[in-house]
């Protein structure tokens, strides 16, 4: 049976297991919108911008384990996919983007919409081609969801040009891939392994540095598993949050430029560090010649190119998180590294993570009350990027019921409100939860009209400074307090007037409550401590009872300042406490 290209998508759609997709119209989809319209088991979703649409789409693929879709035209509409394209590729999750495309005869005529894509988006994805051909165009999608999930997960792009989408041709859906050259890892080397766990065996101060690869795989009960059985004390980076209970006594923190002291000495003073799915980025490492100085270093990575790419490793293994930590499991006897695991609680004791806040409302217990308000529901907390979300990360408590998702190689500012959007449609029975700064949430804030239109009934935190406060931070540290282009209240009638005496701020812009209020949802704003606990528990009930957002606004101290931090380029020797 001959049928139209559209006609074939769909039913690559229904193949795929694809129930969402997040699209936006335009000319050049509009006959794929068409064909789905008649597909009331596939929801589409519309967002408000194209950088929200594959920010949700992220956030649904990083709380469901499945495939996020994307649909959007031609031009504007795939270049607005760009960020969170490369965002996606970053943190390894799996998305497979379709973008409308000028009809072929059109292609490289500067047709009105045109743009390359294709070649745009080759060095930010996994994999992105062009359907020149109709006759291709089931394997392609077929291929395209194989990619995206497999192996190391990542986007995939998929051009879809026009004419080809109208043509007519074979109504067969491939039932497999065999793509040549694409052979994701599979198995672990024992050979390397065992030499890996002769390095344990041996190791009087061994520590696991775990990776976002953990997470990826789904093996959190198996590390727990492990590391209980060797008695060996843990570290995460920021993506490995959670990767073992936060509250478990062999977890000592997280490591790197914003990481707890007690974490990044233990990496400083150990024998061996065991690491897994973690691919020692800058943030990580610090200054790489001191990055862990007296240890051996053993990693385990999914991707070969990772390994030894920023620190040279001892033993490489390429393979499987879970696998691998199955193995390791299978052939390691107990073992006493109790004198190691006090050494590290009593740094914990000397220095321990504390937020000092003099004015305004303390982050640290707006993260504490999120803790406690939402401690007993599977919850899922979705961060900006900021000092939000480093305190995110040094307070949050994730067990089994609790996941975080951030992003973290990328570091994309206006992530946080729609990927909550993302995970809230794709787990309609969990708690959702967005942590924004003022700056990262008026990037991507349009999507309350999203989550009002879907009916989401979610919680949106935003910490107001009144600066993008990462970047102030490190002006006031490193810069002489010169602080640029930082300051959120700022107007033009500011200019060389800053901080003289008399100089009165103007008023800060915009209202979130007011902001709030236009969507028609619920908005608070908290200025004191003492409001936090009642403020979160009424609009989490009020979350439930709308079945919509709800936004509160915490005025948090404009000079706070997140630490312990190592700058960037330093060591742990540089230390600020």
């Amino acid at each position: 049976m001959k049928v139209t290209g559209s006609s074939l998508f769909a039913t690559a759609m229904k193949k795929e297991g694809v129930d969402t997709i997040f699209a936006y119209p335009g000319g050049y989809v509009i006959d794929l919108l068409d064909e789905l319209y008649d597909h009331s088991d596939i929801n589409l979703v519309l967002p408000r911008h194209e950088q929200g649409l594959i920010h949700a789409a992220d956030g649904y693929a990083r709380a469901t384990g499945k495939v996020g879709v994307c649909l959007v035209t031609s031009g504007p509409g795939a270049t607005n996919l760009v960020t969170g394209i490369a965002n996606a590729n970053y943190d390894s999750v799996p998305l497979v983007c379709f973008t409308g495309q000028v009809p072929a005869h059109l292609i490289s005529n500067d047709a009105f919409q045109e743009v390359d894509i294709v070649g745009i988006t080759r060095n930010i994805t996994k994999h992105s081609i062009m359907v020149r051909d109709r006759k291709d165009l089931g394997r392609i999608i077929k291929e395209a969801f194989y990619i995206a999930r497999s192996g190391k997960p990542g986007p995939v792009v998929v051009d879809l040009p026009a004419d080809v989408m109208k043509e007519l041709g074979d109504d067969e859906y491939p039932s497999g891939v065999n793509i040549r050259g694409y052979k994701p890892s599979q198995g672990v080397h024992m050979g390397q392994m065992k030499k890996a766990l002769q390095l344990l065996e041996e190791a009087r101060k061994p520590l696991f540095l775990i990776g976002g690869g953990v997470n990826i795989a789904g093996a959190q009960n198996e590390l727990t598993e492990l590391c209980e059985k060797i008695n060996v004390p843990v570290v995460t980076s920021l993506m490995g949050k959670g990767a073992i209970d936060t509250d478990h006594p062999l977890y000592m923190g997280p490591i790197g430029m914003h990481g707890c002291y007690a974490g990044n000495r233990a990496i400083n003073e150990c024998d061996l560090l065991f690491t897994i799915g973690c691919r020692f980025n800058d943030r990580v490492t610090g200054k790489t010649s001191k990055f862990a100085p007296n240890a051996k270093i053993v990693h385990i990575d999914i991707e070969a190119a990772a390994i030894s790419r920023n620190i040279k490793v001892d033993i490489p293994i390429v393979a499987d998180a879970k696998e691998a930590i199955k193995k390791i499991i299978k052939h390691t006897d107990s073992m006493d590294h109790g004198r190691w695991i006090e050494e590290i609680r009593a740094w914990t004791k000397d220095v321990p993570l504390k937020a000092e806040v003099k004015v305004g409302v303390n982050p640290q217990l707006v993260v504490e009350v999120i803790n406690y308000v939402y401690e007993n529901d599977d919850t899922i907390i979705t961060t900006d990027v900021g000092q939000h979300q480093m305190w995110a990360a040094q307070y949050l408590k994730l067990g089994r019921k609790h996941r975080l998702i951030t992003s973290g190689g990328l570091g994309t500012m206006g992530f946080g409100l729609p990927s909550s959007i993302g995970a809230a449609i794709g787990c309609p029975e969990k708690q959702i939860i967005s942590i924004s700064g003022d700056g990262g949430f008026q990037m991507n804030m349009q999507e309350l009209a999203t989550a009002v239109t879907q009916r989401l009934p979610m919680v949106a935190v935003v910490f107001n400074n009144n600066y993008l406060g990462m970047v102030r931070q490190m002006q006031e540290l490193f810069y002489n307090k010169r602080y640029s282009i930082t300051c959120l209240r700022y107007h033009k009638e500011c200019k060389g007037k800053c901080g003289t005496p008399g100089h009165e701020c103007p008023p800060y812009t915009p209202d979130f409550v007011k902001i709030a209020a236009g969507y028609g949802i619920p908005g608070y704003c908290v200025t004191e401590d003492s409001q936090i606990l009642d403020t979160l528990r009424e609009a989490k009930a009020k979350a439930m009872e709308t079945s919509g957002p709800v936004l509160v606004e915490c005025a948090v101290g404009p000079y706070e300042l997140v630490l312990p931090m190592i700058k960037g380029g330093a060591s742990f020797d540089d230390i600020i406490l």
